[in-house]
């Protein structure tokens, strides 16, 4: 039953998402946890930014 309240949550979490935004998810969750670090942070997410907009 655990696991099964964990993928509701994840459906429940994208289910707003078009598309596309469902396929740039992980480009920018992976952003947003490197602008989390200090100094270098917001350099390093730039690649994954720009993968998140184009498929956007």
């Amino acid at each position: 039953m655990r696991g099964c309240g964990a993928w509701l949550a994840v459906a429940a979490a994208t289910f707003p998402l078009d598309g596309c935004a469902v396929a740039a998810l992980p480009c920018r969750v992976v952003a947003a946890t490197l602008k989390v670090v200090p100094v270098v942070g917001h350099t390093a997410a730039v690649p994954f930014d720009t993968c998140a907009d184009v498929i956007d």
